[in-house]
This record gives C-alpha cells, structure tokens and sequence, in this order.
C-alpha cells in the first residue's frame, strides 16, 4: 500500500494546485490574461531550467551509454500508439475537427507538465532517463502532432521544413546547452546552478494552476455529462497503460525502461489540446473538459496503476 498511498498523496497534491488556479480565477483575483502568462512562463523559464539542471547533472558518458535502449522502446511505443489513437478516436465520434483532439489527446499524454512532476516525485533516480525517453516523443508531436492534428485546418499548410523550425525552442535549446556543460564537466558558479534548480522546481506548482486557470473557462455542467469525454479519458489512463503492462509481460524490458514507459503512457490528456487550438481561435470546450475528466480520473487511476505493477 506505500506505493498506493505515496502516488495517491502526491497526485492530490499536484491537483490541489488545479483547484487553486480555478477557484483563483472564479474569484477574479488573477487577470484573464492568466492563462497566456503563465503558459509563457513555463515554456520559456521554468521547463527549461528543470531540463536543464536535469541534463547537467546527469549526462555523462557512463549515463548515456544506455540511452539507445529508451529511445528504441518510446519510439516504437508512439509507433503502435498512434494507429491505437486514431481508429479510437474514429469510433468514438463522427465529426473531424474533435476526432483529431481525441487522436492527440490518446497518442500523447501529459507527459510533459504531469508526468515530469510525478516521476521527479515518486522515482526521482530515474528522471533522467524519463526525460531522455520523451525525446521521441517531442519529436513526434513537433513534426506530426501539432502540425497535422491540431493546426492542420487552419488556412495556412505548414510544410514538413516548418515543423522542424519548431525544434527551436527554449526546451530543446536548455537541453543542448544542458547536454554541453554536462558533457565537459564545466563547472558553474554556485548562484547560477541555484537559479536553475529553484528555476525548474516551480514547473510542477505552476503548470496545475495554469491547468486550473484554463479549465475555469468551461462549463463543468456540460462537461460531466459528455460520455465521450470519459470513454477517451478512460482509455488513456487505464486500457493504454494496462495493455503496456501486458505486452511488457512477454519482454525483458530493464526497470528504468519499464517504468519510464508506464509513466509516460498512464498520465492524463495534455493541455496541448487547449493552448495550441485557443490561439487559432478555435473551439476548445471538448478539450478543456479532456482535460479536467483525466486530471480528476488520474487521481485515483495513477496511484491503481502503481499498485498493480
């Protein structure tokens, strides 16, 4: 049960911060302009750090030796997923626009924001490597993802050179930088290496409330009663994971790896859906309610999951 009780303690404490950015925002004492801002500040500051400090530390020749063993299984994972993704999202509902946010929402988890939080919390000796695994994953979503799913009808074609200037981004930037000083063993002053370590320490606190800000825009009342909403959510969080955990059965997958890809693959829907369709102008009522249905789902289905396995 301590496993159990410690992810069931530190998802709650996680979307206790939802609550906060919600009922912050229903109160009216943060700006409407909330969400924008602190999205900013965690693609541009605090993510960053925490990749950085993370890479740093941590690559060196002896880490990455391995790394070709993560990399090989997350890709071949998000090669299976993707196909799962779609033909769900196909059966699930008829309309075009809202079958590509189920498609994103069931290929990608929130492995990002959630699953960096969890993982640093509960097997903080592995979240190097839980970072080198998503790397195939970004990649699928900067050059597949985001272009053909979530931007793909707007009246512009994005071209495959164009998704690949959205490598150039401050998260990958940090990380190269971060691959570089750990590679070299340069040493950085005290201050500095302190201002990226409380830097990367307030990705997680921040990335729930602006979970909160954004959910705080829907209707809750429409939301719970969307039965599509729990179907995605519940194939997401429970039947991917679980299948992992069955095909992992017949394979002699490392624990780091084995526990790497079940983080990755048992968190909730991202918050992509929203931040990316919301700057085109675009509907995102089905994703908001994604959103807050896996969040409030994950509570208990995360902690299950752990305990299982």
């Amino acid at each position: 049960m301590s496993i159990f009780t410690t992810s069931l303690n530190q998802i709650a404490f996680l979307f206790g911060f939802i609550v906060i950015g919600y009922t912050l925002v229903k109160l009216k004492v943060l700006p409407e302009n909330s969400a924008k801002v602190l999205s900013k500040l965690e693609n541009t500051i605090f993510i960053p750090a925490l990749v950085m400090g993370t890479f740093i530390e941590n690559f060196t020749i002896e880490r990455i030796s391995s790394a070709w063993k993560l990399l090989t299984v997350s890709f071949i994972i998000a090669c299976i997923a993707i196909p799962f993704a779609i033909l769900v999202s196909k059966l699930v509902t008829k309309d075009k626009y809202i079958q590509k946010i189920y498609t994103y929402g069931l290929s990608f988890s929130n492995f990002g924001f959630m699953g960096n939080a969890v993982v640093k919390s509960l097997f903080p000796d592995i979240f190097f490597e839980y970072l080198l695994f998503t790397l195939p994953l970004w990649i699928f979503i900067y050059v597949w993802g985001v272009p053909r799913l979530l931007i793909a009808d707007s009246n512009k074609k994005h071209t495959f050179k164009e998704s690949l200037k959205s490598f150039v981004n401050p998260m990958f930037i940090a990380m190269l930088i971060g691959m570089v000083i750990g590679l070299l063993n340069i040493s950085l002053p005290d201050w500095t290496m302190s201002l990226i370590n409380v830097s990367g320490d307030c990705m997680s606190p921040i990335a729930m409330i602006l979970t909160g800000v954004v959910v705080s825009s829907i209707s809750l009342k429409k939301t719970f009663t969307n039965v599509r909403i729990y179907i995605v959510s519940i194939v997401r969080l429970v039947i991917i994971p679980l299948l992992f955990v069955f095909a992992a059965s017949f394979l002699e997958l490392s624990e780091p790896i084995y526990i790497c890809a079940l983080c990755s693959l048992a968190m909730p829907l991202g918050l992509n859906t929203i931040v990316i369709p919301s700057a085109l102008g675009k509907d995102t009522t089905v994703a908001a309610g994604m959103t807050v249905i896996s969040h409030l789902l994950s509570c208990i289905t995360i902690p299950l999951i752990f305990s299982i396995i």
